[in-house]
């Protein structure tokens, strides 16, 4: 197995506030399934438009990968869970059980696809990672992947 931490967030073992689970097939209508579970899940935190729209975008570049890149041939499900832990942080977990990354910091690269027809420009994990306060990926060749990305809503209501 491969794995890379970005930040410091994803290392945490704070308590659970509230936690959600979905599976979805792997079909390119259901990034929008997961973008719209997850905004309305994280919304009794009171997040910013800006906290709100990035996760958004990190949760769809994950979701994506699951579409285009896990599962090339057939689909798969996608395992998703979304947890509000104390002190405000949200963790999103994403993770399917396709082929796997097996080189994940060439997976890492701004423009390296799978995709095949070449119409995808890259993964997207540096996106993740812009937007997140911590991101983790781990993956198994043959097995799956897992993101989990992790942001702290600091929120409407504690704003400075």
């Amino acid at each position: 197995m491969a794995s890379y931490t970005v930040g410091d967030a994803c290392r945490t073992r704070r308590p659970v506030i509230n936690e959600i689970r979905i599976r979805l097939p792997a079909l390119s209508a259901n990034e929008s399934v997961a973008r719209a579970v997850v905004a309305a899940f994280c919304a009794a935190a009171d997040p910013t438009a800006t906290e709100l729209a990035d996760i958004k975008c990190a949760v769809s570049e994950a979701v994506t990968n699951c579409i285009v890149h896990a599962y090339r041939e057939g689909t798969g499900d996608i395992l998703l869970t979304a947890r509000l832990l104390q002190d405000r942080l949200l963790c999103i977990e994403i993770r399917d059980r396709g082929c796997g990354i097996p080189d994940l910091g060439q997976a890492r690269e701004p423009l390296y696809t799978t995709d095949a027809a070449g119409e995808r420009s890259g993964m997207g994990f540096t996106v993740m990672e812009s937007f997140c306060d911590g991101v983790r990926v781990s993956s198994t060749v043959g097995k799956g992947t897992t993101v989990t990305l992790c942001k702290r809503l600091r929120g409407r209501s504690t704003r400075t």
